[in-house]
């Protein structure tokens, strides 16, 4: 098995439910005890969302958190490598097993854009589910925290023109 092999992850977007939604190859970038950091091409059609326009062939930095109720995706234009803005998503903790890493979805999102504007996106999408207590709490806590960390340009919410690392 090559290097290229070894480092290889599908990522597994589910659900609230756990069932998948969707399926996607992304290379190991970091891995530590809390985090594991990929690179992946947006491999979908073109969508706009409050203003971050995510395109085919799009350069994703995706960082799962394996403790955290959130995801954070940093996104770079395909052609250009211009930062386009972050996308986060409220999940349960990630997890990994060998190959493979999963992610359950909570449906509520922040968007936050190179000029700092912070967006939440499908709040009532997120009211909707029927989650125990405990762990509403724990996503809108999370979601507090990513709000946070982009007002205060914590890592990755650093303000950068472009990536230097090729996709």
């Amino acid at each position: 098995m090559s290097d290229n092999e070894l480092l290889r992850i599908t990522i597994h977007k589910l659900n609230a439910h756990g069932k998948e939604l969707w399926s996607y190859n992304g290379q190991l970038v970091e891995q530590d005890e809390g985090k594991v950091v990929l690179e992946a091409a947006f491999d979908r059609d073109d969508v706009e969302i409050e203003g971050l326009v995510l395109q085919r062939g799009d350069h994703f930095i995706e960082h799962f958190y394996l403790q955290r109720w959130y995801n954070i995706f940093e996104i770079y234009s395909g052609d250009t490598k211009r930062l386009k803005g972050w996308y986060c998503n409220i999940t349960r903790p990630a997890w990994l097993d060998t190959h493979d890493l999963y992610a359950e979805d909570l449906a509520l999102d922040l968007v936050v854009l190179p000029d700092k504007q912070i967006i939440v996106v499908d709040q009532d999408e997120f009211e909707q589910l029927n989650l125990p207590r405990i762990e509403r709490k724990l996503a809108l806590a999370g979601l507090d925290e990513l709000i946070q960390m982009a007002r205060d340009g914590v890592s990755p919410f650093e303000p950068k023109d472009s990536h230097t690392n090729s996709p």
